[in-house]
């Protein structure tokens, strides 16, 4: 499995951000096209944007992912919004990463939501875009209410010369798709192994470091305390990890819930960062879930919990290795 797309992805990576009605750069147009969310860019998606290079080969010009930012939802129904897989920038990443040769961000608005499957197919699909073919999922929807589907989409393509390619869902041993929303509750679950075997690579979390307690520096095991969480943080537990750095890779353990031991009852996300020593208040942090470890529970004494501590130190560096360069 790949556990450093996210690094390789970050060398010459272009990001175009677009309103729904302004002509896309050269580099993006007169190619093959694939609309969606991919939100935690999984092995489904993974296949649809191979299929969408074979395509852009076929029409000798370039592969394009175009997303969305803010989520649809996010305008149409915010109250159901839920935190998203990925963040746009690690979005944009993972699709150059896997093979797009460009990605496109569409500025959501409630104008873009409000055109028709025929009127964003003509504004974006052909005038934006130019594309020469269009490779979707079977379950892609768009336009107003979400009314046009991929057969909306063959019967509008077939008199404009634009090639319609729908790729079957991917499914997992058991027979099951592969989906966001397997992923997402997987990473609720804690189940950071699974959603890792679905998406290709370990989940990454981002958050930037406030001021916690210091409770764990006065018994031997800093931790940064993030906060700001731009992505679904996962369920209670703790958690090996490696958290990136400064152009390193360390490996740590995390842990997401309350601190019951010290009648904590919040709820948070707490890094230690084994080996470092420094000072992180303030700094962003990307950190990639390996391996949940354990449940969260309250201990009789601190000697106890430094005991157990030191226990989920040594399994974590074990899980998530020694610390190297990015």
């Amino acid at each position: 499995m790949t556990r450093n797309r996210f690094e390789e992805a970050r060398h010459g990576m272009t990001v175009h951000y677009l309103d729904w009605n302004a002509v896309a750069p050269s580099a993006c147009r007169h190619g093959a096209l694939a609309i969606g969310n991919f939100d935690g860019v999984h092995r489904g998606h993974v296949a649809l944007v191979q299929e969408l290079r074979r395509q852009a080969v076929a029409a000798a010009g370039p592969a394009v992912a175009m997303t969305f930012d803010p989520h649809p939802l996010q305008v149409l129904r915010p109250e159901q919004f839920q935190p998203p897989l990925t963040t746009v920038a690690d979005r944009a990443g993972l699709l150059r990463a896997n093979g797009a040769d460009e990605v496109i961000v569409l500025r959501t608005t409630a104008e873009l939501l409000r055109l028709s499957a025929a009127a964003f197919f003509e504004d974006v699909i052909r005038c934006q875009m130019s594309a020469r073919a269009v490779v979707e999922g079977v379950n892609f929807r768009f336009g107003r209410g979400r009314k046009g589907n991929v057969e909306t989409m063959r019967r509008l393509g077939e008199p404009a010369d634009i090639i319609v390619v729908v790729v079957p869902p991917l499914a997992t041993g058991d027979g099951v798709a592969v989906s966001s929303s397997r992923v997402r509750r997987a990473l609720l679950n804690g189940a950071v192994a699974e959603a890792a075997e679905l998406m290709g690579h370990d989940y990454r979390l981002r958050g930037v470091v406030g001021k916690g307690q210091q409770r764990g520096a006065g018994i031997g095991f800093p931790t940064a305390n993030l906060e700001q969480a731009a992505t679904l943080v996962p369920g209670d537990g703790v958690y090996a990890v490696h958290v990136m750095h400064e152009g390193y890779r360390w490996p740590g353990a995390a842990n997401v819930g309350p601190n019951p031991t010290f009648g904590e009852q919040a709820r948070k996300l707490e890094v230690h960062l084994i080996g470092f020593r420094g000072d992180l208040y303030g700094r962003e942090l990307a950190v990639d879930f390996v391996e949940r470890l354990r449940d969260t529970r309250a201990y009789g004494s601190v000697e106890e919990l430094v005991r157990q501590l030191r226990l989920d130190v040594s399994e974590a560096e074990r899980k998530a290795g020694k610390r190297e360069a990015v």
